[in-house]
């Protein structure tokens, strides 16, 4: 695959000359529009007194006109859609450079009740949410998160062939973003879906062949007048009071009407959004399972989505021309079209209404898969990790923080087998914490299908449960300690019921005193290690690496720390045995605060 920032430099210059290529075009249909209406009005003011000569003009320069107003429309489209490609390669350059703080953080989606969310900076200023989203749709947003926190050990491998599929794509992906930023949605899938399950019909074919019939009678009157068999005058009066009959006919369903225009003009744009994207979904060609697989459920009846889509949302616009006060009068008093377009719109409800959940879900599959697409191009060193049945958890070389600068981040090699406990200790700011966290997205990370910050990685898939930010809850009425301890019970209540979790703890019980904490900490880890727990704990409380004298199944790391010259010195490497150097009272003292 090629160099990502030489692919998005590349775009962005061709990107930013389609866009001033079409500018120049959009002034000279800007100057031809102005120009043919001039001469339109010159030529009806010259021939006015030929009314037929004028009238062609009128026409003819009416015609050109609204071809030349579509045209700029179209050219409009395409270069709003260029514009947007520049923002989004200027973006991908920006992150690359770690400057990303200012996205969507995703804070709305932490809970401190799930299994990790809270913890291990999934979420939040900084997070890796905020630096692997793409999404351009809330509900895509909401996808992306469902399977950050899924904790889903099924099917990984078909995730990750997926990704790899949709790094690839790289054009496409941003192709689909652009489009999909086109058009502001204001209302939600949901609400939608909700909507077309929940609606009943109120016209039937009768009433479509009645608009019909008026409309062909409507017409004849028009006809005859203007060929005048009937009289002029006595045509005019016919054609007006059918046109108040029509009116009256249609205030007659106005109220029904009325309720469907005020759900589809909610609909609207949602669904011209939803049917761009379906066809850029349908003109590609997948080769991954999973991809085809949502693929596949896109097609109705020899029938694209997006055709039955784009069918629908010219029902919805043609309705939506009820506002246009000329057409409601007489669109409605001579045609009845406010009857004959809600007339469409239920019959679209009636024949695919039940499909359009599965449609709205591929879309937002999509928008979810390609920030999982777009993350695994943009760091192609990094590897999936080899699943395997192996009693080995984690096997991991060179495994680092995928938000650290890989210049700076320094990695380490981890083996961890299943049902084994490691306890870490280390100096403060050694980097204890921040290793529990790479562990923790290797496991998520793993889990979704996404390539991992490693060298290499064998791993038997398995969920993650964590304690590491425990907090006071004053609604709930509850102590840090109280709290504390009620994840601790969620912990091994979960691990009772299924031990296929990894569990990862970080200084635990600090809301007691260090008596009770080191007796409790050492009490619960043995716990965890009698229920056959695999996990990490972190550490101040050297006493507690004793049990690994006592348990086969606890090991002993550490992180180090060196005062050299006065100075303190990491090295950040995960090294076997018990730290020997703390260094808060150094820290102190060099800080000047004792």
């Amino acid at each position: 695959m090629q160099n990502p920032n030489s692919f998005y430099t590349e775009q962005l210059e061709i990107n930013k000359a389609e866009s001033k290529r079409i500018f120049k075009q959009l002034s000279l249909y800007s100057i031809l529009r102005l120009s043919i209406f001039i001469l339109t009005g010159v030529g009806i003011y010259f021939t006015y007194q030929n009314w037929k000569i004028a009238v062609g003009i009128g026409v003819a320069g009416m015609a050109l006109f609204l071809f030349l107003l579509s045209r700029y429309t179209d050219l409009k489209s395409k270069r709003n859609l260029h514009k947007r490609l520049i923002t989004i390669n200027e973006d991908e350059l920006k992150i690359a450079k770690g400057n990303f703080d200012g996205r969507p953080d995703g804070s709305q989606f932490q809970n401190p009740k799930h299994f990790f969310s809270l913890d291990i900076d999934l979420f939040g200023n900084g997070s890796f949410f905020q630096f692997i989203n793409r999404t351009t749709i809330k509900e895509g947003t909401e996808k992306l998160t469902q399977q950050l926190l899924a904790n889903d050990i099924s099917n990984i491998e078909n995730r990750q062939k997926a990704i790899q599929e949709l790094a690839s794509l790289p054009k496409w992906r941003q192709n689909y973003s652009g489009v999909s930023q086109g058009v502001e949605v204001e209302h939600s899938a949901t609400s939608i879906i909700n909507w077309l399950k929940d609606y009943k019909p109120f016209l039937n074919l009768f009433h479509y062949w009645f608009t019909i019939a008026y409309s062909v009678i409507s017409v004849l009157i028009l006809t005859l007048g203007v060929l005048e068999v009937i009289p002029m005058e006595r045509s005019g009066y016919l054609l007006l009071g059918w046109l108040i009959l029509g009116l009256g006919i249609t205030a007659f369903y106005l109220k029904k009407i009325n309720l469907v225009a005020q759900n589809t003009e909610m609909a609207k744009d949602t669904f011209k959004q939803y049917a761009f994207l379906l066809e850029l979904i349908e003109n590609n060609e997948f080769k991954s399972p999973l991809l085809n697989e949502q693929q596949q459920k896109i097609q109705s009846e020899g029938m694209k989505a997006s055709e039955i889509f784009s069918k629908f949302s010219k029902a919805l616009d043609a309705l939506d021309n009820r506002n246009n006060l000329i057409s409601a009068i007489f669109g409605n008093g001579l045609l009845l079209l406010d009857i004959r377009q809600t007339y469409k719109i239920e019959q679209w409800i009636s024949k695919y209404g039940h499909k359009v959940d599965d449609w709205f879900e591929v879309v937002t599959f999509f928008d979810a898969f390609n920030s999982f697409g777009n993350y695994a191009f943009n760091h192609q060193k990094f590897t999936y990790p080899i699943l395997t049945e192996e009693p080995v958890t984690i096997l991991a070389e060179g495994l680092g923080h995928p938000l650290l600068n890989p210049e700076k981040r320094v990695d380490s090699n981890l083996k961890l087998e299943e049902e084994q406990f490691f306890i870490v200790t280390g100096a403060n700011m050694a980097g204890k914490s921040t290793f529990l966290r790479t562990v923790a997205l290797h496991i998520v990370m793993a889990n979704v299908g996404l390539p991992i910050c490693a060298k290499q990685s064998k791993y038997k898939p398995i969920k993650l449960i964590t304690s590491m930010r425990t907090t006071d809850s004053l609604t709930d009425d509850s102590s840090y300690f109280f709290s504390e301890l009620t994840r601790l019970k969620f912990v091994v209540d979960t691990i009772e019921n299924d031990k296929n979790y990894f569990v990862i703890l970080d200084e635990i019980l600090k809301g007691t005193n260090s008596t009770d904490k080191a007796i409790g900490s050492r009490k619960f880890v043995e716990k965890l290690v009698k229920q056959n727990a695999t996990g990490i704990i972190a550490t101040h409380d050297l006493s507690l690496t004793e049990i690994e004298t006592e348990l086969e199944a606890v090991k002993n790391y550490y992180f180090d720390a060196e005062i050299i010259n006065d100075e303190l010195f990491f090295d950040y490497k995960l090294k076997q045995g018990v730290c020997q150097n703390m260094n808060a009272s150094f820290l102190l003292k060099k800080m000047e605060i004792i």
